[in-house]
């Protein structure tokens, strides 16, 4: 089975950083994925957080096109319910222009704190609560396909757009994504390392409910791919190493410590008790949240995995204290994976 491999990077900030050029480590990975063969690399947006720097994709995403000349780059995902989908479909339609057919536009929605989600509202008269995700959605979506009804006021706006789009991606982690991706008729990406227990809950919902869409970003028929949590090294022991950083700083997260540190491994495992083990996986339908191993457990692992859920690509996301072990990961899945041919 031929499995393309991606990568969501957060811009994950050690608690060691001190004089490390973190923006440096972030191009050099995405130039050896490129080499190493790997399909995309897509930037998250996160705010009020001292663990990522991943709060602006739309600015990476350019500096790191211009670095790089194949894999495709993205937004995984720009919160759409914060802006004016005018505003984004105008962002990612001169991004395509600029890096033709290599940008995706990965469109999500999340809240980040109550104070947070007021200072990035335009009017705070009032912190607005109510939910207008499948509006925004639609009316981005109209935006790009140029298909505001009758005498919609916005009919009058001229966008100006090129001929061809960005590729649009809907993400998400809950029942409500899976709806709008599979009535909208659009490419869909679950965050399994999110929510893995509704994985293949959402998958049979997008897959069931999809209706093809004609729009010039939508598609035919399913197009899924899963995102997973995915630790490799060349022994068990290792790739427990390099999970514990990630699994110490959720498990702070849960506890309300949202800032918590991407503390080292030495100090994760410390801290843990215990180097994190590998699970084993009965059912392919419920993975864990993480997966640790070894390239050639974690391909029987992946494989099984993208099977049951009738996709030919994983997003990978691997968040490390330690920057060539990160690397060595992600080499080692490329190569057991045979990315390059």
């Amino acid at each position: 089975m031929s499995i393309k491999l991606s990568l969501i990077e957060l811009g994950a900030i050690p608690s060691d950083l001190g004089n490390r050029p973190l923006f440096e480590d972030m191009v050099q990975t995405a130039i050896l994925l490129e080499e190493w063969g790997y399909n995309r690399i897509w930037y998250a947006e996160h705010h009020n957080t001292a663990n990522f720097i991943s709060r602006a994709p739309e600015v990476i995403i350019p500096h790191i096109a211009s670095k790089t000349s194949s894999i495709r780059v993205g937004s995984g995902a720009v919160l759409l319910n914060h802006y004016s989908p005018f505003k984004v479909a105008e962002v990612f339609t001169l991004l395509e222009e600029m890096f033709p057919g290599r940008i995706d536009m990965g469109i999500g929605r999340a809240t980040t704190g109550p104070d947070s989600d007021l200072a990035l509202q335009r009017n705070r008269s009032s912190l607005r609560t109510s939910n207008d995700s499948m509006p925004q959605l639609q009316e981005l979506l109209s935006w790009l396909n140029g298909s505001f009804e009758g005498k919609h006021v916005f009919n009058d706006v001229k966008s100006h757009y090129g001929n061809k789009l960005p590729e649009f991606w809907l993400l998400g982690s809950s029942y409500w994504s899976a709806s709008a991706a599979a009535q909208l008729g659009l490419n869909y990406t679950y965050a399994g390392f999110i929510n893995p227990e509704q994985a293949y809950d959402n998958f049979q919902i997008y897959k069931d409910n999809f209706k093809p869409s004609t729009s010039k970003v939508g598609k035919d028929k399913p197009n899924f791919i899963l995102s997973l949590s995915i630790f490799c090294a060349d022994t068990l022991e290792d790739a427990g190493r390099l999970a514990a950083p990630y699994i110490y700083m959720m498990n702070q997260v849960y506890r309300g410590n949202i800032n918590a540190p991407i503390a080292s491994e030495e100090s994760a495992v410390a801290q843990l008790g215990a180097i994190p083990a590998q699970e084993l996986i009965n059912d392919y339908k419920k993975f864990p949240k993480n997966l640790i191993g070894t390239p050639l457990s974690l391909k029987k692992d992946i494989e099984a995995i993208a099977k049951v859920f009738q996709t030919g690509e994983i997003f990978i996301q691997c968040i490390s204290n330690n920057t060539q072990n990160r690397l060595r990961s992600l080499k080692l899945l490329s190569e057991v994976f045979n990315l390059k041919n």
